[in-house]
């Protein structure tokens, strides 16, 4: 199999991923404050250029077209652009979505001012790529604005937890909760980007009544959790799987058994292309 075939099988199977489930859904009941969080540090004002990378269903995307930026959602899989187009349509926003790959994007160098994305860009397999394409489309003196799961935080640890259920990685990719790292943001930007808001702040989730409902909803509309279940059904430990996940859940409760409450540790990470 050539290089460029196994990039398209890979990329398949990642738009696959985030397909199954409802990743909408997710970001409608809990996910939407990093969203106005994200489009609030990266300072937004109206008429800005902005490219939302890796968008979803339009979590940063909406808050910037909120403040008046005129905004290029992208993502590689179509079925989230299309949810995050009603939604806009339904807050009489008008934004452009356009389908398009973070690790190859079809867009001029020096297109934008703000280059953003609110845990996206970080699941992209290949992290060196994908960085230096936010910084060639993200004009010099703008603004790249990154909000990403930390490796330490709760997200880190379900992936941690996960990993032994999960086929192996594919050649060259990389655990995304490392975008979360600051060292590993000033490896992938070399310099080329001077970060001035380097901060971890937690996201309060109070949405699941007790733990375990937090593991069935991340079993069906999470796509990770979903392929990774999948993969654990397949070599026959699925029940395993569960067990963990539940155990998982419980272990990260910081509320009670009746009245679940969870803390997702997330890096808000702006800076200044030089």
């Amino acid at each position: 199999m050539s290089v460029q075939t196994a990039d398209a099988d890979l990329k398949g199977r990642h738009r696959a991923m985030w397909a199954s489930g409802d990743y909408a859904l997710m970001v409608d009941m809990w996910i939407t404050p990093i969203g106005r969080r994200l489009a609030a540090a990266c300072g937004l004002s109206p008429g800005v250029r902005v490219l939302d990378v890796a968008a979803g269903s339009g979590n940063a995307s909406i808050p910037a077209a909120a403040r008046g930026a005129r905004v290029t959602a992208t993502d590689l899989t179509p079925e989230l652009l299309e949810a995050g187009r009603r939604r806009a349509e339904a807050e009489g926003l008008v934004l452009d979505w356009e389908t398009a790959d973070a690790e190859n994007l079809p867009y001029d160098d020096d297109s934008f001012d703000v280059v953003m994305s609110a845990i996206g860009v970080m699941f992209a397999p290949h992290h060196q790529r994908a960085a230096d394409e936010l910084v060639r489309v993200c004009r010099p003196g703008g603004t790249i604005g990154l909000l990403s799961w930390t490796p330490e935080g709760q997200i880190g640890a379900l992936f941690r937890m996960m990993k032994p259920y999960a086929p192996p990685p594919p050649p060259g990719s990389q655990p995304a909760p490392l975008w979360g790292s600051e060292e590993h943001l000033q490896g992938l930007f070399g310099g080329r980007v001077a970060f001035h808001t380097l901060v971890r702040e937690p996201l309060e989730i109070t949405a699941f009544e007790q733990p375990h409902d937090y593991a069935e909803h991340f079993k069906t509309y999470y796509g990770p959790t979903i392929g990774v279940r999948a993969n654990a059904e397949r070599n026959g430990v699925a029940d395993e799987f569960d067990a963990a996940l539940d155990r998982f859940s419980d272990e990260w409760n910081r509320g009670t058994s009746d009245r679940a409450r969870f803390e997702q540790e997330y890096l808000v990470a702006v800076g200044t292309k030089r």
